[in-house]
């Protein structure tokens, strides 16, 4: 018997987050195998990372489990949030005018500037002296 999951690979910065999710699970949110939590020290991360499930008011219909790689906390977070939509709407079609608008299924193409030669580093320059 195949249980009914639903998949989403959400990306920010240089984090990369495979979201599974599965109706009518317990509700928790695992991030490699730890509570969320215990995976991310601060609070504000482990918000924006929840954000698109509370958008939608289906907090404890899912359970996520999540394999997140890359990158930093507030990456990480951003990542799981990006996926975990895409999960929601391959679940749920009519989940997506909400999502959509609130923004969570927009990839944030910030990225860092790669840091150019001769220079201190992206914009930085080395101080110039006239004398």
């Amino acid at each position: 018997m195949a249980i009914e999951q639903y998949w989403g690979t959400g990306r920010r910065k240089t984090s990369v987050a495979r979201v599974r999710i599965i109706p009518g699970g317990e509700g928790g949110i695992l991030v490699n195998k730890k509570p969320i939590e215990e995976y991310f020290d601060r609070s504000d991360h482990v918000q924006a990372a929840r954000r698109p499930i509370e958008h939608v008011e289906r907090t404890g219909e899912f359970a996520v489990h999540v394999n997140v790689r890359g990158g930093g906390n507030t990456g990480q977070a951003g990542a799981i949030s990006h996926g975990l939509a895409r999960a929601l709407v391959k679940a749920d079609e009519s989940l997506k005018p909400p999502l959509k608008k609130g923004g969570f299924l927009t990839r944030d193409p910030r990225m860092v500037e790669r840091k150019k030669y001769g220079q201190k580093g992206a914009r930085a320059r080395f101080q110039f002296s006239k004398r």
